[in-house]
Parts: structure tokens; C-alpha cells; sequence
């Protein structure tokens, strides 16, 4: 008997609205954004207290993109197996015990347990994010609502509110030890009534279309085939350098404000906090705005905001200046990555499998590339380490002309 049964086979009276079946996934979402924003906001803090050079942190870096290409690459396959509700929940558990086993590292100033830490943070991030983007790309397709979006933007306000508190934290000189085990302890208590209103619409999808089970678990082997797809592997692209714009935000733009403008830390802490508000405004204004642009023009403009605020930055000569570029950059890089997951859900036969080579490709991009950045930091300063980045968003900006993905046909959906 296949894990969660019961949960595949609920009838119309026992099912749980859509609106209640998204608003879990969406409060996920936001955890995990707190999650992630919680050891971006003190970098800073984490390099000094492990004594570490750029290229150093670089490397500790590395054990979040080891573990989160081990996450995403078996993510597939465990989502398969345990479904969406089990492959999230265990994503989150390691998820938030490498949270707490980074603040043990850092605590005792211990490089090999900060980089274990991150290993298990990475590792629970990718299992948990790839299952839930695809849970709701089929709950998208069900309902015919645009929620990716939604749901991406609930990690920027995720993001947003760590910022917030990262802010705080470092302007109160909170040990980042107490500060990272708080928040995955409240992060657990909230996690599990989240959880429990799951009920894997991914899987009742895949049941519910005879003969296509086997394609739409989203094994490694379908991915390989999603790829073979001209248009899969454009998206896919496209993704990739928006998601790689995101994630050098994410792992180095309070350093890049500390080492680049020279802010103090607790003011790169804020400027972060600006990029995460550009992210979060960006998402939560994208229902709003597939409803009067089509889908392939947004994504035009996503790219072409992100490139200009990224320019910005890295030839700005005013601290001002390159403070408010990163709005600009937040902004563009706000709908690329959930834009280009709702593409490929669109079509034909089984979508899960073009979900996830889509979702895969840009968390390579947001958890593997910004490490590898902190190399070019340490020789030429990370304002040009942020050229690579730019150089993707501009292809993704050309590639973005050759899409022309379908409208998504919307209708309402009443919450009962």
C-alpha cells in the first residue's frame, strides 16, 4: 500500500478547500523563507566568529550547495515515494537541524560543524522545496489560479520578516548562536499543523490519469526526458538566471554592502531587508498582474528589471545609489523563477516531470552558483564577482523572446 492512502482517496465532502490546501503550502513557504533569511542576515557575524576570509566563507558556503544538490537531485525520487505531505515534512526536520547544528557551529567557532550544518540545511531545503513546488503547480493546474507566484512571494515575506528580526539581532549584538536556535525552534512548532492539511494533489493527479503514473512522479529519468523538450530547456534557462540572480542576493548581498560601499553590518543587514521587500512585493503583485499582461511579456520585463538594478550595483559610485538598486534588482528578480514553473506546468501529458527539471535547474542556480562566487570576491572584490550573475540574467533576458507560453485560464474558486 502506496504511503498517505487515505489521503489520495478523499471524497468531495472530506477534501479540504483549495484555499485552505494553498494557504498551508503558502505558510511553508514562509517558514522556510525565515529559515533561509535567518543565516543570510548575519553573515557577517558568521564570518567573524568563525574567522573566516571571503573565499574561506566561500567554502563553508559550499556545504549548503553539496547538501542541496544532494536534496534536489534525490528530491524526485523521495516525493515520489512518500508523496508530498512526508517528503515536505522530512525536508523541514533536517531542514531545521541544520539551523540549529550551524548555530552550535558558530557558537563554538567550529568550521567543520558550521559546514556540516549547512550541509543538512541544504539537503531538507531541497527536498521540501521541490516537493511543495510541485504539490502546487498541480494544485494550480486544478484550480486554474495563478498561485506559484503567491507562493514564492511567501518566501520573500518569510525572507522579509527574517531580515526584520536579523536586523534587530544584529543591532542588539544577539549572539548568532541564540538567534539561529530560537528561530528553529518556533520554525518546528509551526511547521506541523501546517503539514497535516497537505493532501498530496500531485499524487491524486497523477492517479486520476491512467497510464501516466509512472511519467508524472518526476523521477530522474522523466526530468532527463522533460529536458529533451526545446521548450522545457528554454524555460529551464530562463529559470536558471533569474534563480541565480535571487540566490547571490540571498548567500552575499550584506557582504557585498559591507565590502563593496562599506555600510556597517547592521546597515547591510537593512539593505538586504530592502532586496527581500522588492522580492516580496514583486510575487504578491504577480496574480494581479497575469491578469492584465501576458505571461511571456512579464517575464521580459522581470529580466530586464533585474539586469539594470544588478548593472546598478555593480558600477554605482554612491552608496545611495547602489542601496536603492537593489529594490530594482528584488523587483526583477521577484517573478522570474515561479513565472517560468507555472510554463512548464502548462501543456500536455503529465506536467509534474517539466516541473521538476524546470524547479531543478534554478535551485542549482540559487543554492550551487553563489557559493562558487565568493572565489571571485576574494581576487577582484564582490561588486565584479557579480558579473557571472549579470551575464546569465542577460541571456535569460534574450531568452525570454523566444517563449510564448499559453495564458493561464483563469476562473474563481470559492474558499468552500
Amino acid at each position: 500500500m502506496p504511503p498517505d492512502t487515505a489521503s489520495l482517496t478523499l471524497t468531495p465532502s472530506t477534501s479540504p478547500a483549495p484555499l485552505t490546501r494553498s494557504s498551508a503550502l503558502f505558510g511553508l513557504f514562509v517558514l522556510v523563507g525565515l529559515a533561509t533569511s535567518t543565516w543570510v542576515t548575519r553573515t557577517p557575524a558568521l564570518r567573524d566568529a568563525l574567522q573566516a576570509s571571503t573565499e574561506q566563507m566561500g567554502m563553508v558556503l559550499f556545504g549548503f550547495s553539496l547538501g542541496s544538490m544532494l536534496g534536489i537531485l534525490t528530491a524526485n525520487a523521495l516525493t515520489q515515494r512518500l508523496h508530498a505531505r512526508r517528503a515536505t515534512g522530512l525536508g523541514m526536520v533536517i531542514n531545521l537541524c541544520g539551523l540549529a547544528l550551524l548555530a552550535l557551529g558558530t557558537g563554538y567557532a567550529s568550521v567543520p560543524l558550521a559546514f556540516a550544518g549547512f550541509v543538512l540545511f541544504g539537503l531538507g531545503m531541497g527536498w521540501s522545496d521541490i516537493a511543495v513546488n510541485v504539490e502546487c503547480a498541480a494544485l494550480e493546474n486544478a484550480v486554474a489560479r495563478p498561485l506559484l507566484t503567491t507562493l514564492h512571494g511567501c518566501f520573500s515575506l518569510g525572507a522579509l520578516l527574517g531580515a526584520l528580526l536579523g536586523s534587530l539581532m544584529a543591532w542588539q549584538n544577539v549572539p548568532v548562536l541564540w538567534h539561529l536556535l530560537g528561530v528553529a525552534g518556533v520554525a518546528a512548532m509551526l511547521s506541523a499543523p501546517l503539514l497535516r492539511q497537505i493532501h498530496n494533489t500531485s499524487a491524486q493527479a497523477a492517479q486520476a490519469a491512467p497510464g501516466t503514473l509512472a511519467d508524472t512522479t518526476a523521477g530522474s529519468g522523466s526530468m532527463l526526458q522533460a529536458f529533451k523538450q526545446r521548450g522545457v530547456l528554454l524555460i529551464g534557462l530562463f529559470a536558471l538566471g533569474l534563480a541565480l540572480a535571487e540566490g547571490a542576493a540571498h548567500d552575499w548581498l550584506p557582504l557585498l554592502m559591507v565590502d563593496g560601499y562599506g555600510f556597517a553590518p547592521a546597515q547591510g543587514t537593512l539593505i538586504y531587508m530592502l532586496f527581500t521587500l522588492g522580492m516580496a512585493v514583486g510575487r504578491f503583485s504577480g496574480q494581479a498582474l497575469l491578469r492584465r499582461v501576458e505571461r511571456h511579456t512579464l517575464m521580459r520585463a522581470s529580466a530586464c528589471a533585474a539586469a539594470c538594478g544588478l548593472a546598478l550595483v555593480i558600477v554605482a559610485q554612491h552608496p545611495l545609489l547602489g542601496a536603492l538598486a537593489v529594490v530594482l534588482w528584488g523587483l526583477g528578480a521577484a517573478l522570474g523563477f515561479p513565472l517560468a514553473l507555472s510554463a512548464a506546468a502548462e501543456g500536455g501529458g503529465a506536467s509534474a516531470p517539466r516541473v521538476s527539471a524546470v524547479a531543478t535547474l534554478g535551485y542549482v542556480a540559487i543554492l550551487v552558483g553563489p557559493p562558487l562566487l565568493g572565489f571571485l570576491g576574494e581576487h577582484h572584490g564582490l561588486r565584479l564577482a557579480m558579473l557571472p550573475v549579470l551575464t546569465m540574467v542577460a541571456i535569460a533576458w534574450a531568452v525570454a523572446y523566444t517563449l510564448r507560453p499559453q495564458g493561464l485560464q483563469l476562473r474563481e474558486v470559492k474558499a468552500g
